[in-house]
């Protein structure tokens, strides 16, 4: 087995079951240092028993090479894959239709892996196309991007994407919603991207008035193509945090809101996160008799959480969301004409 493979496995599964960071890293770490070397160079080193003089290179992540070179299924791999589950029962149909995310980060904003990454977990998971969507510059916690630093990712999505033929790495943004409604991103910008994802990170607990015209602004916004996580609330620890968070859902006035995103094309997430799983269900059954198109999006930091779209996916299921209103399950041609066309439909 190849020892970079088995580092990047044993990171995706402690990714998607919540593990913390730095139990991850390490392993991610060891990957990329054994990728760097040339080739024969990890076997020289077993054999010799120097593996672990490389930086990087711990005891754990050393015996997972070690084994690897000797052909066997480490001992840390095989008792991850033998106690995985499924994160979640039913919806198999909708996550078997899914052709690709519309919700991801990387290191470039609050993400913890380089887009190659992202994007190389990705096709290994079997989607089709996949979109980065960084945040935009006024979430400064989270690392947002200027006009500038976009322009700059921009030439390397289109890089990345070359790189993955059969797969298309598209262009994106989870863009702030302003509390006046306008987004927080160049109108220049934003039309050159794919997919923009528009969310409120901001005076959550402001009152429904002003919450709801702040979120209509926002949909009736020529450049929206998806509502994120409408109502920002937090039910559960984060694989990041290390305390519960419980945060109430945003009051807004959801039926307008919802009946808006009909009118203009706009689709209403699904938030796969563990702890977000926002919509909560009464809203995500609101949204689908409004009319409203959905996105299942994992709005994933890390490679592994890109499998947390099942979570997603079975609450659509519960719901009864038809395949046919959920918009990454379209080829990407389709998804693309949508997002160039859809306002005003």
């Amino acid at each position: 087995m190849d020892p970079v493979a088995a580092l990047r496995r044993i990171a995706f599964l402690l990714e998607r079951g919540q593990s913390p960071t730095y139990r991850v890293k390490a392993f991610r770490t060891a990957a990329t240092a054994l990728a760097r070397l040339p080739d024969g160079e990890i076997e020289k080193r077993v054999a010799a028993g120097t593996l672990t003089n490389l930086a990087g290179i711990g005891p754990k992540t050393g015996a997972v090479a070690e084994q690897s070179i000797a052909g066997r299924v480490p001992d840390y791999l095989a008792d991850l894959e033998k106690d995985l589950q499924p994160l979640a029962v039913g919806g198999e149909d909708i996550r078997a239709a899914l052709r690709g995310d519309l919700h991801t980060h990387s290191e470039w904003s609050d993400g913890g892996s380089p887009i190659e990454e992202m994007a190389i977990t990705a096709v290994e998971i079997g989607h089709e196309y996949m979109v980065l969507t960084d945040h935009s510059p006024r979430l400064t916690v989270a690392n947002g991007l200027t006009v500038e630093r976009l322009q700059k990712q921009l030439a390397v999505i289109e890089a990345v994407d070359r790189a993955l033929p059969g797969f298309r790495l598209l262009s994106g943004i989870e863009v702030d919603i302003n509390e006046d409604g306008t987004l927080d991103q160049t109108d220049e910008m934003l039309g050159r991207l794919d997919v923009v994802v528009a969310s409120v990170h901001s005076k959550l607990r402001s009152g429904s008035r002003e919450m709801t015209a702040r979120m209509l602004a926002a949909v009736r916004n020529p450049h929206t193509d998806v509502l994120g996580h409408c109502t920002g609330r937090m039910v559960a620890a984060g694989p990041t945090r290390g305390r519960p968070t419980n945060r109430p859902e945003s009051t807004f006035d959801a039926q307008m809101v919802f009946d808006a995103c009909a009118e203009h094309g706009v689709a209403v997430e699904i938030n796969s996160r563990p702890e977000r799983l926002d919509p909560p269900k009464r809203l995500i059954d609101m949204a689908l008799r409004a009319g409203c198109r959905f996105s299942i999006d994992t709005d994933a930091h890390a490679p592994g959480q890109l499998d947390w779209q099942m979570l997603g996916c079975a609450r659509a299921a519960q719901v009864g969301v038809p395949i046919d209103r959920i918009v990454n399950t379209w080829p990407v041609e389709r998804l693309l004409e949508w997002t160039a066309t859809h306002h005003g439909a």
